[in-house]
């Protein structure tokens, strides 16, 4: 696990980059191409197979516990019935889905993205296990751990949770397959039908986030599998975020752009350009300071790599913030959670957009951004050394 976890976050960075220039092309040859036509048709289905590439490095880095979590206040109930529509079309007509939650559920402190993937992984697995008819139930409520429990797959500390379990009619596991049911890479499903990722995934998910797991299965008596998420103390928020309204135009901003791979550099240049922005472009911090500096123009928005060769994002951000201290600064990574905590950039200050990214989502992290613009937003001077390149 540990080293599928090292190399997960290792190449994460490079496999985000590539991604990102993949569906962002495809998007921008996309545009330009007539409705209907096969060029366009072709376009969208490159970016469709740059999306499962990203899923699956999102998956690779969620069993090996390294993804970049954003813990919200949510409600179980809400994600369920938000996703219940699509589940239906998943398993089946043939399968019946039945919800049942508790009155006055209480909230969870989780990434609401991340609860729909254990979800949705849940189901399918569930589906599976049944071969025509069957049923399928998820179940939701409160649940207390006492000290001393036991019986989990994974032990979740004493305290609070709101249980999410997933319950069918299938075939069920003997004690030799639940024994490595979360082992990566496992599966008793026939070439082609699975990778033995989506139970990983889910552990890996659930670890991170302070949870727990409890499995129930035997061969001929199907399989519940109950997944504990810790109780939040605030009152919840909106489980899924309300649909992308366009953030108001821009203004005619300037933005520095620092990205040292040279398709995705060009890529948030002609993204920011179409969408209103003035672009200034550099391949590294010492280049991005030499051109400001020669510039008579002031910059409204630093948008840089966050680890380049030479100088890593947050010394440049402090620089550069010495020359224009009413600039907002946005980050961008392909890296894992490891890498950019191992570099001082998850400081809550810090807006940081992760690759890949669409059109739509650069615009409105750059606009948020600019809006709330001020000096904090940078990391201050002793959070980060200077890196002479990649790790």
């Amino acid at each position: 696990m540990e080293a599928v976890g090292r190399l997960a976050g290792g190449v994460s960075h490079d496999f985000n980059n590539l991604i990102t220039a993949i569906k962002g092309y495809a998007a921008l040859l996309a545009q330009d191409l007539p409705q209907g036509s096969q060029g366009r048709s072709d376009a969208g289905e490159i970016g469709r197979a740059a999306d499962r590439a990203a899923a699956l490095t999102r998956q690779l880095l969620a069993f090996s516990r390294k993804q970049v979590l954003e813990l919200r206040v949510v409600r179980l109930d809400a994600i369920v019935r938000e996703l219940e529509q699509m589940l239906r079309r998943v398993i089946g007509d043939d399968v019946t889905l039945v919800l049942q939650a508790q009155q006055e559920l209480w909230p969870v402190l989780a990434d609401a993205v991340q609860v729909e993937q254990v979800l949705l992984n849940l189901v399918v697995n569930s589906r599976d296990a049944i071969d025509w008819g069957g049923r399928i139930e998820i179940q939701l409520r409160n649940l207390i751990v006492p000290a001393g429990a036991s019986g989990y797959e994974l032990l979740p500390a004493p305290g609070e949770y709101a249980a999410m379990a997933v319950a069918d009619s299938g075939c069920g596991m003997t004690p030799e397959t639940l024994a490595h049911a979360f082992e990566p890479f496992f599966t008793t499903k026939e070439i082609g039908r699975g990778t033995g990722l989506g139970l990983p995934t889910v552990y890996g998910i659930v670890q991170q986030s302070g949870g727990g797991i409890r499995v129930e299965s035997a061969p001929g008596k199907g399989t519940v599998v109950e997944i504990l998420w810790p109780r939040a103390a605030e009152a919840a928020v909106p489980a899924s975020p309300p649909r992308l309204e366009r953030m108001p135009g821009p203004g005619g901003e300037r933005v520095l752009v620092v990205e040292d791979e040279t398709a995705v550099r060009e890529l948030i240049r002609r993204m920011l350009e179409s969408a209103g922005y003035l672009v200034d472009t550099a391949a590294n911090g010492n280049d991005a300071l030499a051109y400001a500096g020669d510039r008579g123009h002031g910059y409204e928005l630093l948008l840089t790599d966050v680890l380049m060769p030479g100088m890593t994002g947050s010394t440049l951000a402090r620089e550069f913030l010495n020359r224009f201290p009413a600039a907002g600064v946005l980050y961008t990574s392909g890296y894992s959670e490891e890498f950019i905590a191992r570099h001082g950039v998850l400081d809550p200050r810090a807006a940081l957009l992760q690759k890949p990214f669409t059109q739509e989502m650069l615009e409105r992290a750059v606009r948020a951004t600019l809006d709330q613009s001020e000096p904090s937003l940078a990391p201050g001077p002793d959070d980060l050394p200077d890196a002479g390149g990649h790790p």
